[in-house]
């Protein structure tokens, strides 16, 4: 019998239920041997061990329950006291004072402040303590076959996982990540791993879990690529004298439009005047005293190229600021 969504969902209470397969064989469901015969040929993979690798991963039903209210959509002052706290802060100063000089020298080579390196890791996985418990092949599994929302993405996910495992980088019976899929101390999922990751330390191989060499640098590569301005603002704190003119501002999105006299026109002042061809996004925040304005300048919006919440994005540069502060580092 092929499971149905709905046995999946309402069986064992969320436990992991059994492999992708059919209960009375050894065939894969039919969606996912058509994805084998896809992946296989477009990739020149050999489809019986695609197929078997496939066959192994299990249902969680955890993981669509933990997709279905993600950490990021929560209000700005809720959000904010998870990631600004000491456990990061602290945390962010102990793994750069004890990781100096590869820190310096992957932001030195890919031009991006060394903060933001660092609070990118403390964001993601409080400096490698918490890298994600589920198998990767079965979250990816999981969202790629049980849930439709953006089912997509997830099997060209499932498919680069595919080719890291046949390239001998991922074992697939072990490597764990998030309930997305995304892995290691920078949580990449397997494109940005593919795309990103690099062997900074020249032992031949990428270690997103245990060469802080390869983690920083991966970090700044990725930063590099989507256009990381060295040196350049991050965000300005706003001021807005009508909430009502300024919302046009605020529906427009997160990537930078508005010059400054856009922002003139909407009601909105920043600590600094923009430059000449510079632009910023507007964004409001649910502040502890109410509605927060900030302007999130090109640097922001590499930010949300890591993760595209606003939410997130603030919390990265608040924290990259405090660790630099504490520290007591210059802005880089």
């Amino acid at each position: 019998m092929k499971f149905s969504r709905r046995h999946f969902l309402g069986a064992l209470g969320g436990a992991a239920l059994p492999a992708f397969v059919r209960a009375a064989s050894d065939e894969l469901r039919p969606d996912m041997a058509e994805f084998a015969a896809r992946v296989s040929e477009a990739n020149k993979l050999d489809e019986g061990r695609v197929r078997a690798v496939l066959s192994e991963a299990e249902f969680q039903p955890a993981i669509l329950r933990a997709m279905a209210a993600p950490g990021t959509a929560r209000p700005w002052r809720d959000f904010r006291s998870s990631y600004l706290n000491h456990t990061r802060i602290d945390g962010g100063v102990r793994f750069w004072t004890e990781n100096e000089d590869v820190v310096a020298r992957a932001s030195a080579f890919y031009e991006v402040a060394q903060e933001v390196i660092v609070a990118i890791l403390g964001v993601e996985t409080v400096y490698g303590r918490v890298t994600g418990n589920y198998r990767v092949l079965d979250a990816l599994a999981t969202l790629s076959f049980e849930r439709e929302a953006r089912s997509d993405y997830f099997q060209r996910e499932l498919e680069q996982f595919l080719l890291l495992v046949h390239d001998g980088i991922l074992d697939h019976t072990t490597v764990k990540g998030s309930y997305a899929g995304a892995m290691g101390w920078p949580q990449f999922m397997p494109t940005s791993m593919r795309t990103y990751a690099v062997d900074f330390d020249r032992d031949g191989r990428i270690d997103l879990w245990n060469s802080p060499a390869d983690i920083v640098a991966s970090v700044g590569n990725y930063f590099q690529t989507f256009g990381w301005k060295h040196g350049a603002d991050v965000a300005l704190r706003a001021s807005v004298t009508d909430p009502q003119a300024a919302a046009d501002l605020v529906s427009a999105g997160i990537k930078p439009a508005a010059n400054q006299a856009q922002l003139a026109s909407g009601g909105v002042q920043t600590e600094r005047p923009l430059g000449d061809g510079e632009l910023g996004a507007l964004m409001m925040f649910e502040g502890d005293s109410g509605p927060e304005y900030w302007l999130g300048l090109d640097n922001f919006y590499v930010i949300t190229r890591y993760n595209r919440s606003q939410n997130y994005a603030l919390a990265v540069w608040q924290l990259a600021e405090a660790i630099r502060d504490k520290k007591g580092g210059a802005k880089a």
